[in-house]
């Protein structure tokens, strides 16, 4: 129960701030009970027999950190491409430039334009929770940009509305009506690197802070697991017939929450969307294939889906927008043995009667140790920090063995965290 048990020594010279050369060549480490293997990325489908599918986290990294100066006037004038990394502020320095400059950071969109599609599609207005850097220097009502977008000047506001527990709502709008949230974002924002990254982000990373495969915007964090998948490791993983899937976990900026308390079961799970559509639910209640996570975000949303299928067994007249799993659901729901099957195919059925062809929902779910696995047979994750709830996953899987293997790849010069090296663990149960 105490996170004290989950730290260890982390190494700055371990912890890998910038990707590799290849997103393939990173090194992978295969424990099964034990450490059974060792190699890289693009030799992973040899780790893993015929008969699997590897389900991925499809969400894409929005460009969530957009910088205002604190002045009520306007900003340069500025246009797309504008990632050069010498132009970029640093949101870690101090110099004087830094000084003058409000930083607003999206975390997620209030209600009213949730699910987080919404708020990307949005015209003209859009409200989103956020941090605010430097916010005792915003005196004016508005903070504003003004912005060219193929040669249309548009001018971008940013107006507090509330503020609730240390974030603020604030309202952007914009004075097209032509221009989506999505298009402003991807004009003004910057990539948000891991805090521990202490440098701005740059063309590096708006590339490779992102799968190769995203497509559902939403994230502020990037799924990292999938970060070494390219078309190299999809090649073979075809070659072997294992299949690959994809659903949606939109990463929020509380995976980089620290634990701050001694007993683990004190700690606040952040809740994040998931967004799984009904052909999906229906391949998992049928196939005989063993599933793979790919990343934690991956393995909470397929163990989710079991949890939420037992929730509406329980209250058959749950509303769909209070089909959210709590953070101790899964602990205290009564499943009764119902099989991963039953329970999938009665979620399937579900869907169909509420006339839903995606089931989107938040899920809170805290994996530790002592959880039993339900849908997921192997993980395929980063090294995570000390000290967090990324690391009982591991936890959850291999009991003490998880420092065995983290100590090992200390050892062995493995490279840590987002950018760094990963491992592919079997569940015993499998």
């Amino acid at each position: 129960m105490k996170m004290a048990d989950f730290d260890y020594n982390l190494p700055d010279e371990r912890i890998a701030y910038t990707p590799a050369a290849n997103r393939s060549d990173s090194k992978i480490l295969v424990w099964d009970q034990s450490i059974i293997a060792e190699g890289q990325y693009k030799d992973i489908a040899d780790y893993i027999p015929k008969g699997h599918s590897l389900f991925f986290n499809n969400s894409k990294v929005i460009a969530a950190r957009i910088l205002f100066d604190k002045s009520n006037g306007l900003n340069d004038l500025e246009q797309m491409p504008s990632m050069d990394a010498e132009k970029m502020i640093d949101p870690n320095s101090s110099t004087n430039s830094r000084l003058h400059k409000i930083e607003i950071f999206c975390l997620e969109p209030t209600a009213a334009f949730t699910p987080v599609q919404l708020a990307m599609q949005a015209t003209n207005k859009v409200q989103w929770k956020c941090l605010v850097g430097g916010v005792k220097k915003w005196k004016s009502e508005f903070l504003q940009k003004e912005l060219l977008y193929d040669q249309i000047s548009i001018l971008l506001s940013a107006k507090k509305i509330a503020q609730e527990d240390g974030q603020f709502i604030i309202e952007f709008s914009w004075d097209h009506p032509t221009i989506i949230f999505s298009e402003i974002i991807a004009l003004v924002g910057q990539i948000p690197l891991p805090p521990y990254i202490q440098r701005a982000a740059n063309e590096t990373d708006k590339d490779r802070y992102q799968t190769t495969y995203a497509s559902s915007e939403g994230s502020v964090a990037a799924p990292t697991a999938g970060l070494h998948f390219d078309a190299t490791v999809f090649k073979a993983l075809s070659a072997k017939e294992i299949e690959n899937k994809f659903i949606t976990l939109h990463v929020g900026a509380g995976t980089f929450m620290p634990v701050k308390v001694d007993d683990y079961h004190d700690h606040l799970m952040h809740a994040e969307f998931i967004d799984v559509d009904l052909q999906t639910i229906e391949y998992l209640a049928t196939t005989s294939n063993k599933i793979i996570a790919v990343g934690t975000t991956s393995l909470r949303t397929l163990e989710s889906l079991y949890w939420m299928a037992i929730k509406i067994k329980q209250h058959p007249k749950i509303d769909t927008n209070e089909l959210n799993l709590l953070q101790w659901e899964a602990y205290t729901l009564e499943a009764h043995h119902i099989t991963v099957q039953k329970a999938l195919l009665f979620l399937k059925e579900w869907m169909i009667q509420k006339k839903l062809n995606t089931l989107i929902a938040t899920t809170q779910l805290m994996v530790k140790p002592g959880y039993q696995f339900k849908i997921c047979k192997g993980l395929i994750t980063n090294f995570h920090q000390p000290k967090s709830t990324l690391l009982l996953i591991i936890a959850a899987i291999a009991g003490d063995q998880w420092k065995t293997v983290y100590q090992h790849a200390l050892a062995n010069e493995y490279r840590f965290l987002s950018y760094g090296d990963g491992c592919l663990f079997w569940l015993n149960h499998r």
